[in-house]
Formats: C-alpha cells, structure tokens, sequence
C-alpha cells in the first residue's frame, strides 16, 4: 500500500494549537484498512485523544473515513470509489479537522485518494454506421466516438486500434487539454460495386495492470457520388455563459459548409460528447447549428464545458468541432457558519483572550464572491480572530462583568465580496456566570432616626437596607449590630438589628432627659465566599414628650413656716409684688411656661405676668383693702396635654410690721386647719398599716408554729393534737407602725397645727413668721433680690 505521511504543525498566539497532516491511500480499500496512525504523526498521547474528545468535523468526508481514539489511527469507514467521489478531477482528495478540548486544539487531515485500474475503456455506443460516397478521395477523414474510461493517469485510455485496416487507417489527435481525437482516415478507394458495406472494430486500451480494453463495432455503407464533406468555419469555438442562466439561452453557433448540391450539401448538426453531464446540460440545432441550455449549470459544479459538435451531410460526409463553454460565476452562494466548539456559560472573572467558540466559514463561490469576512457586533466584549483561512475564534478582549450585562447575545454576521454581497448570520448566547466582586451599599451613607421617649421596648424604629450587585448567594445581606459603647453601656443594651431585614427595634424605653441621642454602626454583610461587606452609621434622635409638670422653685412652698410679700400701700399701679419662678427640665415646647392667676382674694387688685410671673398690682392700694391677700397662680407648659403645677403666695399689704403682727394670728389659724386634716390622713395610713403587719405575723407565727408539730410528732411518733393559744401578744409593743416604713404626707396650706420652719431666702420684702417664738418678727433684706434674676437658679434649703 502506497502511503504518505506529511506532517506539518505550529503553535499559534490564541492558545490552542493548529497542525496540518496528509496521507495517500489507494481506492477501493477494504472497510476497517489503516489510513494512517495519526496520535503517532501529530505527536499526541493516545490518552490526550481520549481526554480531549478527539472527534472527526467535516462537512462529507465522514462518512468515509473514521477515528479510532483508543488505537489513535484513522481507519477506512467504507469502500472509496475514486470515480464516484471525483467525477472530473484527476486528484481526489478527502479534506477534514480533528477536533480537542480542554484545551482546544484542532489538527487539518487531507487523505489523498489514488486511482487504481478499476474500470475499462468503454463507448457509449455498441454500434456506430457512417455512409461514405465510393468517390470519397483518399485521406478523408471520419471522427470516431472516444473511448471513456472512468479511471485517470496511466489506468486511462492509452490507445486505439481499428481492423481490419484494408480500406482505413486510425489517427490520434492528441489535444491540449490532454484528451485525444479519434479519426478514421480513408486509404484505399471505396468500390461500392465490390464491397457495400464494410465492418470494423474499434479497441480501446488503457494502461493499467493488467490491461482492460472495449470495443466498438463500425459499419460503413459505401454511398454513391458524394465526395464533398462539410467543413466547419473554425475548427474551435469558444464562448462564456453565466452559471444560472435560463433554460434556453443561446450559448452559441457552429456554422458548417458542403460544396455539395441536393440532398449531398445538406448539413445535420449533432452533439457526439458521451459525458452525460454536457448533454443534460446543452443541445443543438439540427438545423442551424445553435447551441442552446437545456438544464441548468453550475459553477461550483463544473467550472467549463467542452462539446463536440459533428457536422454530417446526407452523403455521409462529416466534420467536427469542439465548443469551449466557459462558465462565469456568479454570487449565488451565502457563506457557511459551521460551530465547530461553544461555550454556553464563562465567569465574569475570565481572563483576557479567552476562547469562547470556534467556527469554521465556507462559501462555494471563487474569488472575490468566495472571499469572506466575518464581523460581530459593537458594544461586547469579545472579538472575532482569524487562525487560518475559513477559521475564527471568538475570544474575550475585555473585562467581563455580571452585574453590567449578565447575558450576550452575539451575533457573528459573515459577508463574501461579491455584487451585489451576501451574508449569513448566526446567534450565540452566552451567559455570565457570578462571582462575589460587589460589597453590600446602603442606600444612604448615613442615616438619621427619630422615636418618642417612654417608648415600649421592642418598637421598631429604623429600616436600613443594603443592596448587593451580585446574584444568588453572593448577593443575600444580612445585617449585624458592631459593638459599641453609649455612656459605657454596649449598644445592644439599646437598639438590636434583624439580620434578615435590618429593621432596628428598641431594647429599652428611653427617656429624654437622661439620653437625648445616640449613635452606632450596622454592618451589611454578604453569603459569598470571602463575604464582603461595608458599615453604615446610624444616629437615634430622642424626641421629648411631656411627661414632666413645671416645678416652682420660688416661692417655696414649707410646711414650718409662712413666707409673705408685703406691699405698702402707698404702692402705684404696676408695682411688683414678687416673681413666681419655675422651670421644666422638658424641653422645646414642652418647655415653655405660662403663668395665670387660678384665684385671689381680690382679683381687682393683683396680676401675673403671662410668660416672667411677675406679680403686680393693677391699681392703686387703698386702706379698704384686706390686709392679708391669698394668690393661687397656675404654672402650665405648653405640651400636648400641657401639665401645670400650683403656688400659694400670701401677700400682706401693710405699711408697717405692727400691722403684719395683727393678721399673723389668722394666718396660723388657717395652717391649724391644714395641720388637723394631716394629722387624720396619718392616723388612718398607721391604723391600716398595723392590721396589715398583725395580720402577717399571725399568719407566719401559725406557719412556724404547724411545722414544729409536725418535726415533734415526727421524731416522738405520738399524735398530732393541734393546739392555737387564744390571743396573741403585739410583737411590737407600742402598737405603732415601724420607722422602716416611709409615707408622703401631703399637708394644705390652711392647717392650723403645723410647724414649718423655712431657711433663710435671699429675698426682699419677704417675711418668715414662726408662730412658736415669742411674736417677735424678722425682716431680711438682701443686697440682690432673686426675683430680679428670674433666671438664676435658686437653692432652697428645707427642713423636714
């Protein structure tokens, strides 16, 4: 077996390899014949065939040739016939690519197929009659059919031989185009009147081993007179036809001469071609010679037609020319999109030139309607690279990323050069697979919150939300409390976060007056693998509610003492009394105070100053007035519902301290009155108090005393006679309550029978009276009075 191995292999620059090898094998080989080893040729583990998925892609040469990758060869699929597969060319050849993955390789294979002496020349006729004139002259010539024989080189028709050659001899033209023309040329004069008709055999012979021949049976009629053959203008004729073109297109016209008369000098005109594919395709005019399509042509078929055309009188005389139809060809033929190998899914983190897909273009057509270029669409982040003639790759020319586009639709479009062009088009899809490259971000990138003090604990205050870029798990935030400190306590003594939606709950109640806000971090942190994450801060806002009553801070209200402003009564109209002075420890407009006179002993006399509780008059004293004047002014902040607070001011309108002393006997009547319902208030809380506490200690004297009985009968084994002493004695002793119980006794400024002692307030115009002393009176006059500085805190010294 004749076979040759041509190797031949390069390392290209887009990280798969390309190698070219070629191999001759005779047709007509059994099925399972080696062609070739070729993991021996291209230098290749067999296993890397195996790894690799080594695989055959062609478009039809498959089918006979087949690749065995465990024995890394390539095997005869099925018989070749040389003549079946290469009807016209005289080199036939199988062209196809070996295909790997992982990485991706692909190697070109041609498998030359060489002729063997298979087939014998044959004639497409058994028969063939020529009538000759008996006064046909010496050297007249008579075109015989040529021998085909499907095989080529040597094993073709070699040639010719004509017996017996009594009257004619054989002549051979050989031609340029390497076919031969078969003549019959007279030598001896026909004499009809001895010989009518004459036989010969024509043998046609190749040059195979062995030699085949066929045979072709000659009749010639000897005719009488006409010695004049028909000639053509020109022995060849040539002409171009546009592959496509209509059924019955005048391609073009022989034109033949006879100097003959009558039925002698009439020419016929016919096809003598015996390749069935010219006369399916041409016919001619019988009578003018005209050439016309008959089916349809094409260039990618047959590129150039020779016909033989043969020119016959009635007498038998002939002559013949050839007809050299070249066909042009035209853009018929949209390029071919093969996908050789795809990718369906690449990770965004891919690296620079990554390959994605093979393909593989044809386009049938020649020259520039055959040469094509492929392009893909703008705005993606791949390219299209050439590797060989007819190959591209698609490959990755910049970075990828899901989150800006997770899907690509590229649409490789391959134009040829014709005019007009043609193009086909293909769609790949590609999908972008994630990879954790995107943090969690707030929406902001701080946040601010509010909530009203005295709040219940466990109230939601706050969403954050965090967004991920990524997909799936990567992209799933959960939220995390960082740790802290507010005043020295840990945060999450204050606020907890959900990790599923980053909803901020109160852990505690706050209270504006002791914290008024605060901050902290959240962490928004990703499922991917390393989790990413980012920080935000969130401040709380402490709003105030008005949960505190204003508290007066002057006067002071005493339970020892009465505190008196005196007026003289040569005071004018707006003369200022004194200064009710409070605060609120709320604030805004929880804050804000407003002072009104609730009652007074003569309303006409007196004013108080709506937002400074200045106390003035609002005419002139006069000597009918009462000495002893009793205001009540309400404190109320302007909260919704506002609270308020109430203050006593007694005001003595006298000129001197004689006259206070005479009305200092009804004030303490008054507090006497106050004094007597205090008193009763205490009496009932002791009387209530000591039930309670002899009721508790009989019952635990009982409880002691049953679980003794049961110790003692239960060490002695005697019965139980349950015995309860007929009264019990006051643990106590004095039948008072004990000192360790503490009560708040409110006590109204008219009691009579309270001893209230007052410290001493830098004050003017103010009088502490003590009912006790001897009615001695003090007056204490200050360099400041505190009313003049209604903002300045005011430190009241009481003694319980």
């Amino acid at each position: 077996m004749n076979r040759q191995v041509l190797l031949f292999i390069s390392v290209l620059s887009l990280e798969y390899v390309f190698g070219q090898v070629s191999y001759s094998i005779p047709e007509e080989m059994a099925k399972g014949s080696l062609v070739g080893n070729i993991a021996q040729d291209l230098g290749l583990d067999k296993k890397r065939l195996i790894s690799g998925k080594a695989k055959i892609y062609t478009r039809n040469s498959g089918e006979y040739i087949e690749l065995n990758t465990e024995r890394g060869v390539l095997l005869v699929k099925q018989r070749i016939d040389r003549e079946v597969l290469c009807t016209e060319t005289t080199l036939c050849a199988l062209h196809f690519q070996i295909i790997l993955e992982n990485p991706m390789e692909f190697y070109s294979v041609t498998v030359q197929i060489t002729d063997i002496n298979d087939n014998a020349p044959t004639f497409e006729k058994n028969e063939m009659t020529f009538k000759i004139s008996e006064s046909a002259v010496i050297g007249a010539k008579f075109v015989l059919e040529r021998a085909v024989d499907l095989d080529v080189g040597n094993n073709g028709v070699q040639r010719y031989e004509l017996k017996p050659t009594d009257n004619f001899a054989l002549k051979i033209h050989n031609n340029a185009d390497g076919n031969k023309n078969v003549e019959m040329v007279l030598q001896k004069t026909l004499d009809r009147e001895k010989q009518e008709q004459i036989s010969l055999v024509l043998t046609a012979v190749d040059g195979g081993e062995p030699q085949m021949s066929g045979t072709m049976l000659i009749i010639i009629n000897v005719l009488d007179v006409n010695d004049n053959a028909p000639v053509f203008t020109q022995p060849t004729y040539k002409t171009a036809v546009t592959e496509n073109s209509p059924k019955g297109t005048v391609v073009a016209t022989v034109t033949a001469s006879d100097a003959d008369q009558g039925s002698n000098g009439k020419i016929t005109y016919s096809i003598t071609n015996m390749l069935e594919n010219v006369r399916k395709a041409f016919e001619v005019n019988k009578e003018n010679g005209e050439i016309s399509l008959i089916g349809n042509i094409d260039f990618e078929k047959s590129r150039h037609f020779q016909i033989n055309v043969l020119a016959s009188d009635d007498g038998g005389l002939t002559d013949s020319c050839k007809l050299i139809v070249d066909v042009q060809d035209m853009n018929d033929n949209k390029p071919e999109i093969n996908i050789m190998s795809k990718s369906n899914v690449i990770s965004e983190d891919a690296e620079l030139n990554t390959v994605v897909t093979m393909i593989n273009i044809e386009d049938l057509d020649s020259g520039d309607n055959g040469d094509v270029r492929c392009l893909i669409g703008e705005n993606v982040p791949f390219t299209l690279k050439t590797s060989t003639n007819n190959f591209y790759s698609l490959v990755t020319d910049s970075v990828l990323d899901r989150e800006t586009a997770s899907q690509y639709n590229i649409t490789v479009t391959c134009s040829d050069e014709g005019v007009p062009s043609l193009s086909s088009s293909v769609t790949l899809t590609l999908q972008i697979s994630d990879v954790n490259d995107n943090a969690p971000v707030f929406e902001s990138s701080s946040y601010e919150a509010y909530i009203v003090e005295n709040n219940t604990p466990g109230l939601s205050i706050f969403t954050v939300r965090a967004r991920d870029a990524d997909w799936n798990q990567n992209a799933r935030v959960s939220y995390i409390l960082e740790d802290s400190s507010v005043n020295g306590v840990q945060v999450s003594s204050y606020v907890s976060v959900s990790a599923d939606s980053g909803v901020i709950h109160a852990v505690r109640s706050f209270d504006y007056e002791q914290i008024k806000d605060f901050h902290f971090q959240v962490k928004a942190q990703d499922g991917g693998s390393p989790p990413l994450s980012s920080n935000v801060t969130v401040k709380i806002l402490i709003q105030d509610q008005n949960d505190n009553p204003p508290q007066v801070l002057y006067p002071v209200q005493t339970g020892g003492s009465l505190v008196a402003e005196m007026v003289p009564r040569s005071a004018d109209v707006g003369y200022l009394v004194t200064k009710v002075v409070a605060v609120d420890v709320d604030s805004g407009q929880n804050a804000w105070l407003s002072y009104k006179l609730q009652k007074a002993t003569d309303r006409a006399l007196f004013e108080v100053g709506l937002q400074n509780g200045e106390i003035r008059t609002i005419r002139q004293v006069t000597d009918k007035d009462a000495v002893k004047q009793r205001l009540t002014v309400i404190v109320e902040d302007n909260g919704q519902p506002s609270r308020s607070a109430t203050v006593i001011v007694n005001v003595v309108v006298a000129d001197s301290f004689p006259e206070v002393l005479s009305e200092f006997t009804d004030f303490t009547q008054d507090k006497e009155y106050n004094d007597n319902l205090t008193f009763y208030l205490v009496l009932a809380l002791a009387v209530v108090s000591f039930l309670f506490i002899t009721c508790l200690v009989v019952i635990i004297s009982v409880k002691i005393y049953r679980w003794r009985q049961s110790r003692f009968m239960f060490h002695s084994n005697l019965p139980v006679i349950p015995y309860y002493p007929p009264r019990y004695s006051d643990t106590l002793g004095t039948g008072t309550l004990q000192h360790v119980y503490n009560y708040e006794v409110c006590r109204t400024t008219d009691s009579r029978k309270s001893d209230c002692k007052f410290g001493g307030a830098d004050s003017q115009n103010v009088l502490i009276m003590d009912p006790s002393s001897t009615g001695t009176m003090q007056r204490i006059q200050s360099e400041k009075s505190i009313l003049d500085e209604p903002d300045s805190p005011l430190e009241v010294s009481q003694i319980n």
